[in-house]
């Protein structure tokens, strides 16, 4: 049996590695966009930001200020014997890797309307930042998989869940998409950023299947929809921290789920910011 004291520790050290570290697809994607740049001030910027993040994963430090609000996605092996509190340990788990990083005190104090407000000030403990409600999914096999993803503020307010008129097209879902991504990436300002959409049948569904896209999108394997966002995109011209050049976006990841006869489709799309998406993922067991 997976262990209660297993899957704290292991969960702690999958959130400090996801706000300190850069996976390796995202390393290559900056070298091919520096590799590539023209503009001088542009590649200057990337350079920067590959420093950053060397420093950053050498002293695990935190990638950014903002250290973000930690998402948990779980997958459990449908076969995994888990102990009884196991999701208490998750969430024990969040609350010592926010400690240990550290993550920056955001946790808002008090009632619903002091909170909302923000009145009452804030809680001096990270530990406090609580993670968004869990996304738990079965799947074959004995272990748990733990995915965390830090996810910042600026990329939360450019970012839209809507419907579209999809016309039985997917290139008419997709365009759409593109195009509200295309008109917020200059407001975003940490560019260049990587694109994330989810399309369901609601808008929990939509979100939840942008999670995944965030999860499991690969900036080394990208699908011809994902590719034509990227370019939507890119033709803005913002470039890295708006100087202008050809690299707006680092790629997209797109994750596309169950869908019901409707004339509309429910997409949810963000502007992840040139840090994110910030993910680690442990598996436990099995």
């Amino acid at each position: 049996m997976i262990g209660i004291e297993n899957i704290q520790s292991a969960v702690g050290d999958c959130l400090v590695k996801a706000g300190t570290s850069y996976r390796p697809d995202q390393m290559d994607a900056y070298r091919r966009a520096i590799a590539a740049e023209t503009n001088d001030n542009a590649r200057w910027v990337l350079e920067r930001l590959v420093e950053n993040f060397e420093i950053a994963d050498k002293n695990a430090s935190p990638l950014c200020d903002d250290t973000g609000i930690p998402h948990v996605l779980i997958e459990v092996g449908e076969d995994a014997e888990l102990p009884g509190g196991w999701l208490r340990a998750v969430r024990s788990g969040v609350a010592d890797g926010l400690r240990r990083m550290p993550g920056r005190p955001m946790g808002i104090m008090g009632d619903d309307v002091q909170r909302v407000e923000q009145s009452l000030g804030l809680y001096e403990d990270p530990a406090e930042v609580l993670p968004a409600p869990m996304l738990v999914t079965e799947v074959p096999g004995k272990s748990l998989s733990v995915t965390v993803l830090m996810l910042g503020g600026g990329p939360e307010i450019r970012a839209k869940t809507l419907r579209v008129f999809h016309k039985r097209s997917m290139d008419t879902v997709v365009g759409e998409a593109a195009s509200w991504l295309a008109s917020e990436v200059k407001n975003l300002g940490c560019t260049p950023c990587v694109l994330a959409v989810g399309m369901g049948r609601t808008h929990f569904e939509a979100s939840s299947m942008m999670l995944r896209a965030m999860k499991e999108g690969d900036l080394s394997v990208q699908s011809p929809f994902e590719t034509k966002i990227t370019d939507r995109v890119n033709a803005t011209g913002v470039g890295p921290l708006g100087l202008g050049g050809q690299t707006t976006a680092l790629g997209t990841f797109l994750k596309v789920g169950p869908m019901r006869a409707s004339g509309v489709r429910i997409v949810s799309a963000r502007p992840c910011c040139c840090i994110e998406p910030r993910r680690a993922t442990v598996t436990i067991g099995g």
